[in-house]
């Protein structure tokens, strides 16, 4: 029998991405989504669906009480469910640490712990270190998020990690990037108005990793079998900021641009009253006061050897590769 994968936040970007990795490994893929929410590129009619409410954690354990009576468990969770911007910081708390909380721990109560629990983190669990001498983020260095939605993951991991013989991985990706990713669309489409925006004058090392290379990522870490582990993942490769927006505008066919690097003070200003208004709106805004100390970290460097060394990680997508493959799919879906 096929092993069975259920995959939480399956409706969003990555998530679905995963969904699809499961499915070309001929596993027996579960998607995690919540009442309601858009199935667009959940259409395989091999998927299974499983609702799961993370805001309630009593219809959550009824959901996957049920679940085990009329399924069994699964062999294998991704949990990949959470937000990366709110209208309310206290809602990246409320998503990212105590669902995750009531979901493992309803997992243990009804016995239905996984053989593998992976965790989709963020290397914005380390915050802005490392600034000085542009070395690699390890491991074995302290955590200092500066950001809600990154001390929101650390909370999460911190509780995942304190558990006794419970089978996590856990990966805290860079940038991630891909089709259907709305976040470095933006830029796509400032670009395509001869607009490129660039935080700071300081030098800024970024470090990205396509989505099917994080999908890559974690069914190796499944199918190997490994457990109580984190790893970060990247490409491998260290860019600046207008590499990533060049490789953009080529795809884009060249059009004129006009650059300009915006003084990190009229960011934050910008940036607090884009928050602003998207509360007054009730719709969480792109640029926020969060976003504003994620464009202003200057070093995204991350050590991917043990990634590489024992999961046998090889990254497929180098920036210019990816990059035309989601300009491509930007186009073909009329985001562009």
């Amino acid at each position: 029998m096929n092993k069975r994968i259920l995959v939480t936040g399956a409706s969003g970007f990555i998530g679905s991405f995963l969904v699809e990795g499961g499915l070309e490994r001929d596993m027996q893929v579960w998607a995690g989504v919540r009442h309601g929410s858009s199935r667009r590129y959940l259409q395989d009619e091999r998927i299974d669906f499983a609702e799961l409410d993370f805001s309630s954690p009593e219809k959550l354990r009824q959901q996957l009480a049920r679940h085990k009576e009329e399924h069994g468990g699964w062999d294998h969770i991704v949990h990949c469910a959470g937000v990366t911007k709110c209208l309310n910081t206290m809602d990246f708390e409320n998503v990212n640490y105590i669902a995750t909380v009531h979901f493992i721990e309803a997992l243990k109560e009804l016995e239905m712990v996984p053989e593998t629990f992976v965790f989709i983190s963020s290397l914005s669990v380390f915050g802005p270190i490392r600034e000085k001498d542009y070395t690699e983020i390890t491991e074995t260095d302290f955590p200092q998020p500066n950001t809600a939605y990154g001390a929101s993951k650390l909370r999460a991991e911190n509780y995942i990690r304190s558990l006794d013989d419970f089978p996590y991985v856990i990966f805290r990706p860079t940038g991630v990037y891909g089709p259907r990713e709305k976040g470095y669309f933006l830029m796509a489409a400032s670009i395509r108005r001869h607009v490129d925006i660039a935080a700071g004058f300081k030098r800024q090392d970024i470090t990205f990793v396509y989505v099917k290379d994080l999908v890559q990522a974690v069914y190796l870490a499944i199918e190997k079998k490994v457990t109580r582990r984190q790893y970060f993942l990247s490409d491998g490769e260290i860019y600046c900021s207008r590499t990533f927006s060049d490789l953009i505008r080529k795809e884009l066919g060249d059009p004129w641009l006009i650059r300009f690097n915006c003084p990190l003070w009229l960011l934050r200003s910008i940036s607090f009253v884009a928050e602003k208004w998207g509360k007054l709106t009730h719709v969480p805004s792109t640029l926020n006061r969060d976003k504003y100390n994620i464009m202003k970290q200057r070093n995204w460097r991350c050590d991917i050897t043990p990634a590489v060394r024992e999961l046998g990680y090889r990254p497929e997508y180098q920036l210019e590769r990816g990059v035309k493959e989601t300009i491509n799919w930007y186009k073909k879906e009329k985001w562009l």
